[in-house]
């Protein structure tokens, strides 16, 4: 039985499983780093950091002897790296997807009516957190860095083009198309960078990577005197489509992570929505391309993280659960989930977090409900925007880090009204970079059922309860937006 190995960059920590071609986990290894919060809105990471945790665990699951067919890469989208092309270090830190400083520079751009030969092109909307205004705001900050680019002596590229480039033997900059399709400088129409949108971020052409379909043969690792060949790549919320096996025209996922990312598969058709929901590449595979609708929420897993390790209400994620009114009641308290602001459908960079209606009688179990209510009911300001355009949502595929939660996904079964189906690996990411490596490889994936499903159905005596609390968190929403 042949082996393939996954690396999967997340936003907080790295990680490589080895898996078998039954799709069966065989060996894993994960290590967390620490982002850095400079200024209000500002979120960086150390590069050296994603590379040197992302080598300790393909070192530790290499240690082995396991023989690996191809490696596959899935990795946090937007997250920017500029580096010398002479010597390969970066000449800032990465600026992270959830970064907000360039907000300034969107808000000129929208005046000036840039906004709508963006949505054109790229399908996405003009804001902070994708990679244009972040690879601008390096080249204008860092003493010489817009020379150097001028002159061809810098690079650009999301977290998988970075790690391409230095832990390939062949030194490549390429990235996949998914990736390149969360840049605002990539045309989904016509499959290339476009040059009136580098024209209008003043960004170089040769800084840009080769861009490749999401099977294409990206390079070989070497590592432990173990050469890889690197058969697939693909961004972390279209590699949980594929991990789900969202193939068909409108299968539906969401992944809980540190963000929350809801998206639906539209096959061959770009469909755009108005609401500020995106339009984005789900995938090239086989020479076809797919696209998707998704809705993007910037806070998520960092919630609980945030009532975990600065308010310290519990111990570990997991004991969060016991602070959670099954009954879904908060005691009129409601949480704003905007620590960097909110994303779809609203994309509004601004407006930070805060909690209102706590009194004497709130308890911990009050906020800590209202902070997980606060997720399940932007997950339906997105659903309900899609049924409005008539996609039908019968129940829900989700994965990530917090549906290991089965109180979170019973509130969330309950806020939806629709049954939740959560898989018995909750990381969908990694299995969609190894099925993307596999299908390059020549494997048939559809004959794999890598995974039994546990179903949440609601509970109808609290939906009408969860629709009352969903009703006053968008109204307190709303009034914090024009306040």
């Amino acid at each position: 039985m042949k082996n393939f190995l996954s690396i999967d960059q997340g936003t907080t920590s790295s990680r490589s499983i080895i898996f078998d071609s039954n799709l069966k986990l065989v060996k894993d290894s994960q290590k967390e780093y620490y982002l850095e919060y400079p200024n209000d809105g500002w979120v960086e990471l150390k590069p050296e950091n994603v590379i040197e945790t992302v080598l300790e665990t393909l070192e530790e699951v290499l240690s082995g002897n396991h023989d690996i067919e191809a490696c596959g890469i899935t990795n946090q989208r937007e997250t920017t790296i500029v580096w010398s092309k002479l010597s390969g270090e970066p000449i800032y830190p990465g600026i992270v997807w959830q970064d907000r400083r360039t907000h300034d520079l969107c808000t000129k751009l929208k005046a000036e009516g840039h906004e709508e030969v963006i949505k054109e092109k790229t399908g996405l909307v003009l804001d902070p957190y994708f990679s244009a205004s972040k690879i601008k705001w390096i080249l204008d900050n860092v003493e010489g860095a817009r020379k150097k680019a001028s002159n061809g002596e810098l690079l650009f590229g999301t977290i998988d083009s970075y790690l391409i480039y230095k832990l390939s033997k062949e030194k490549n900059h390429f990235t996949d198309v998914t990736n390149a399709s969360r840049t605002l400088l990539f045309n989904i129409k016509t499959m290339d960078w476009d040059d009136q949108l580098l024209d209008l971020f003043d960004i170089p052409r040769t800084m840009m990577p080769r861009v490749l379909g999401c099977d294409g043969n990206f390079g070989h690792l070497n590592i432990n005197n173990k050469e890889i060949p690197i058969r697939g790549v693909i961004g972390d919320q279209q590699a949980a489509l594929v991990g789900q096996g969202c193939f068909k025209n409108g299968d539906m996922k969401s992944t809980f992570g540190t963000g929350c990312f809801l998206m639906v598969n539209t096959k061959e058709k770009p469909v755009h929505i108005e609401e500020g929901l995106l339009t984005t590449i789900a995938y090239s595979l086989n020479g076809e391309v797919n696209y998707a609708i998704e809705g993007s929420i910037y806070s998520c897993g960092n919630i609980i993280k945030w009532l975990r390790d600065k308010m310290k209400f519990f111990k570990t994620a997991k004991d969060s659960e016991k602070f959670l009114n099954n009954n879904g009641e908060t005691n009129n308290v409601l949480f704003l989930p905007a620590f960097n602001g909110l994303g779809a459908p609203f994309w509004d960079s601004d407006i930070r977090g805060g909690f209102y209606g706590i009194t004497q009688d709130s308890s911990i179990e009050d906020i800590v409900t209202a902070a997980f209510q606060a997720i399940t009911f932007q997950t339906k300001e997105i659903t309900s925007i899609l049924e409005k355009y008539d996609i039908e949502i019968n129940n829900l595929l989700v994965d990530g880090g917090m549906v290991g939660n089965d109180s979170f996904c019973q509130a969330l079964a309950d806020t939806l009204d629709k049954e939740i189906f959560q898989p018995e690996n909750i990381e969908s990411t990694a299995i969609g970079a190894c099925k993307v490596c596999m299908m390059s490889s020549g494997l048939d994936i559809e004959k794999i059922n890598n995974s039994k499903i546990k179903p949440f159905k609601p509970n109808k005596g609290l939906t009408e309860k969860y629709s009352k609390n969903y009703t006053k968190w968008k109204s307190y929403i709303l009034n914090s937006l024009i306040n």
